[in-house]
């Protein structure tokens, strides 16, 4: 059994599309495609099942995936290893963020690393708090910026706290709510959550910790409101906020870089924290010179004591 023959098994199962990963491998098609049917013939299984629209992972797919994944991070990990004790950092840098990370400024921090180590192969994945927070524990991310309610923790992780912060409303420009006089006679007071359920609102999908954070705060509240567009991407919400289609909650910090909308401040308004975690292992030489960046120490954080999940 080979690496090659490994990442091509990785590269179809994230792609789902043998062209797709064939291209990222930067190998011909076919050739990816006899890699792997050698490798099945050696395991004696299929791990793809395929047809013409779409390729999964059969059930000794899913098992063999994580063991791949875990060594190709070990030998990417052990090459970096050599470069670092040469004086050179060298290897891969993967990192996850939520949409709306605001405790730092990630792309000046990304650009800083690169400046500092150019030899780093730099990725970064944007996705939901929950899902990212698995793929720091599975080694498919080294870092991960999570945005979770006050009641939640990550689990099987190392990090820290960067910041808390309260969401506010954002609304169309000529919402009634854009004009606190008009809607809202105690200006200082806030928009409280029973006035904010009579809207129809545009969210981040259900069961994602970025919802829960609006969800609990509502139900704490004891009234229900009506989600009629989830949605996974900030820009798209903002967009469909100034269309005046509904109205959504974002954090504080947040909500002034998205053009065209107005900001309502909340009575009681739902809270958010934002973490940063790594690994429960020693961070790789690249995660551990990317929190230097961030003026973060790995030694002594751990999250992975605390209750609830990401």
């Amino acid at each position: 059994m080979e690496l090659q023959q490994m990442r091509y098994v990785v590269a179809v199962a994230e792609t789902a599309n043998f062209t797709r990963a064939a291209e990222r491998c930067r190998v011909v098609q076919s050739a990816l495609s006899h890699q792997i049917a050698r490798l099945e013939r050696e395991l004696g299984a299929r791990l793809f099942d395929r047809t013409s629209r779409r390729v999964t992972l059969t059930p000794a797919g899913e098992a063999f995936l994580p063991a791949a994944r875990q060594a190709l991070d070990a030998a990417e990990r052990a090459r970096a290893e050599v470069a670092a004790a040469s004086g050179e950092l060298r290897g891969r840098l993967a990192i996850g963020a939520i949409p709306t990370v605001t405790a730092v400024d990630l792309p000046s921090a990304l650009k800083t690393f690169h400046v500092r180590h150019p030899q780093v192969r730099i990725t970064l994945r944007v996705g939901a708090s929950d899902e990212l927070a698995e793929q720091v524990r599975q080694g498919a991310l080294d870092i991960a910026f999570l945005g979770l309610p006050p009641s939640v923790r990550p689990k099987g992780v190392r990090g820290l706290v960067l910041a808390r912060g309260e969401l506010v409303a954002v609304v169309a420009p000529g919402h009634p709510l854009a004009d606190p006089q008009a809607d809202q006679p105690d200006e200082a007071a806030g928009v409280d959550l029973h006035r904010l359920s009579e809207e129809v609102f545009v969210d981040f999908p259900a069961g994602t910790a970025a919802r829960a954070q609006s969800d609990e705060a509502f139900a704490a509240a004891g009234v229900g409101r009506e989600v009629a567009f989830e949605i996974t991407n900030a820009d798209l919400m903002a967009r469909l906020v100034r269309l005046g289609l509904g109205i959504a909650m974002m954090p504080a910090a947040f909500a002034p870089e998205l053009p065209g909308v107005r900001v309502v401040e909340l009575r009681d308004p739902p809270t958010r924290v934002e973490h940063l975690i790594w690994s429960r292992g020693r961070p790789s030489p690249a995660a551990a010179a990317f929190l230097e960046v961030l003026d973060i120490r790995a030694e002594g954080t751990d999250q992975g004591a605390a209750g609830g999940s990401a």
